[in-house]
């Protein structure tokens, strides 16, 4: 998967999740990710056309927002079971898919300088 495809459906999915939660439980918390998402909404052009500084700043959030749902949210959600499970699930899915896609994308520009002697 591309990086610019993996980082707007993890964005999707965290606005998503992010609006989910807030309708269900009226907590201002709940906009924590639909934040995050936005922004990582706005890098997808800059993930695109490969400009490195957009595309750290796009996996820096993507790795808080994970180390967030996996350390935060899944525990909880793991007690409570049902949707609320989903809905921490979904967001971690969606964010180690986007980090691979990064890492991949850096391995690959890394091995592709390399090759050519730079």
């Amino acid at each position: 998967m591309k990086p610019h495809i993996a980082n707007l459906l993890n964005a999707a999915v965290l606005i998503a999740v992010g609006l989910w939660g807030y309708f269900e439980t009226a907590s201002n918390t709940a906009f924590i990710p639909v934040g995050i998402g936005a922004v990582l909404l706005l890098c997808t052009g800059g993930v695109k056309s490969e400009n490195k500084v957009i595309a750290h700043v796009a996996v820096l959030l993507t790795f808080i927002a994970l180390l967030a749902f996996l350390g935060m949210r899944l525990p909880k959600a793991l007690d409570a079971g049902g949707l609320s499970l989903a809905r921490a699930i979904v967001p971690c899915i969606t964010g180690i898919l986007a980090m691979f896609a990064f890492i991949k994308s850096f391995r690959d520009a890394r091995l592709a300088r390399e090759a050519a002697g730079g």
